[in-house]
Parts: C-alpha cells; sequence; structure tokens
C-alpha cells in the first residue's frame, strides 16, 4: 500500500510544470528609476480595477496627476500591471503594487506600447505618501522597503529601501536623479 501511495505522489511530482515562475526584484537605486522612468509623478489613484486579458488577469488603475516631476502627463493616467481579481478568480503577483482609490503616492512611469503606463520597476518604483501622526508632515515609504529584494552585491535577499521619509528631502532626491538621469541622455 505504501509503494503505492508513494508511486502516485511520484506520478503528481511529474506532472507539474518544468518551470515554476517567481518574481525577483533587483534593487534598484532613484538614479536607475529615473534613467528608465519616462515621468515621474506624484499622483492620487481615482479608480482600480481588474479584469481578463487575453487569458490573464491584469489590473488598470487610474490616477489624477496631483505634481508632474518629470515628463509630460496628461491630468489622468492609466497603469497597467499583471495579476488582481477578476470575479471568483485571483492572480496574485509578487512584487506588483496595489492600490485603492484614495491612495497617495509618488510612482515612476514607464510607457507601454500599446498605451497608459506601466510602473518602473513594480514595487520599487513606487512610494506611498502618509501623513505622520506624531509630526502631521507628509512621509513617503517605499512599497519594496517591506518586500525581500534581492541584493547582488552580497547576493542575498534583503528588505531595504525608503522608509517614513519627509516629503521634502524625497522631492529633493527625486529631482536630484532626475537631473543626473537628463545629463546622461544628452
Amino acid at each position: 500500500m505504501k509503494m503505492r501511495i508513494l508511486g502516485i505522489l511520484f506520478l503528481a511530482v511529474l506532472s507539474l510544470p518544468a518551470e515554476i515562475f517567481a518574481t525577483t526584484l533587483a534593487r534598484l537605486s532613484l538614479d536607475q528609476l529615473a534613467s528608465s522612468a519616462d515621468a515621474v509623478a506624484r499622483v492620487r489613484c481615482a479608480a482600480s480595477d481588474s479584469r481578463w486579458e487575453n487569458g490573464s488577469i491584469w489590473t488598470v488603475t487610474t490616477f489624477d496627476v496631483v505634481e508632474t516631476m518629470k515628463g509630460n502627463l496628461n491630468a489622468q493616467v492609466t497603469v497597467r500591471l499583471p495579476g488582481g481579481r477578476a470575479g471568483h478568480l485571483t492572480a496574485a503577483v509578487d512584487g506588483t503594487p496595489k492600490f485603492n482609490p484614495g491612495d497617495d503616492a509618488v510612482v515612476f512611469l514607464q510607457r507601454l506600447p500599446e498605451g497608459g503606463f506601466s510602473v518602473a520597476g513594480w514595487v520599487e518604483g513606487s512610494f506611498r505618501i502618509s501623513v505622520d501622526p506624531r509630526t502631521r508632515r507628509e512621509i513617503v515609504t517605499q512599497d519594496s522597503s517591506a518586500f525581500a529584494v534581492f541584493n547582488t552585491a552580497t547576493r542575498a535577499f534583503q528588505t531595504e529601501g525608503i522608509r517614513r521619509m519627509p516629503i521634502e528631502q524625497f522631492r529633493g532626491l527625486v529631482t536630484a536623479a532626475i537631473t543626473r538621469a537628463e545629463g546622461k541622455t544628452r
């Protein structure tokens, strides 16, 4: 009986797909994000909707643009990212930022060939804005600061990134990174 169960388990393992997909992100600096982004903006989430497209679930989020730091943007932009919930099915893609109506963020955007944008570096290029309850000042936290990211120098996974930084300081770092990125393209 044990041999029969082991045989069934062995066949079940063999029937698994040959490739198993996972999300592995490498830490990106603000300079790298600024270089790869077509636009950088402070945004407020207006709506987010998941849907089936060509056999996959995608989430399309509409943002109101509050401030443009790089690029030329309309008053509203749409961001398309893999994963989400369509009907009774959920596709979870680690490393993709998720937005809810009312969320404030600074996002590094990459234009998509079919129109709209994606977030450069996914959670790496998404920075949430909140209010510090002690100081009542706006602070910024990078989505990836709680996400294990692969450090190519140490060849290990680490959680690091921008956490609870005053928005004025963050805006200065982003402006400097954009300036350096634009200087390299000239």
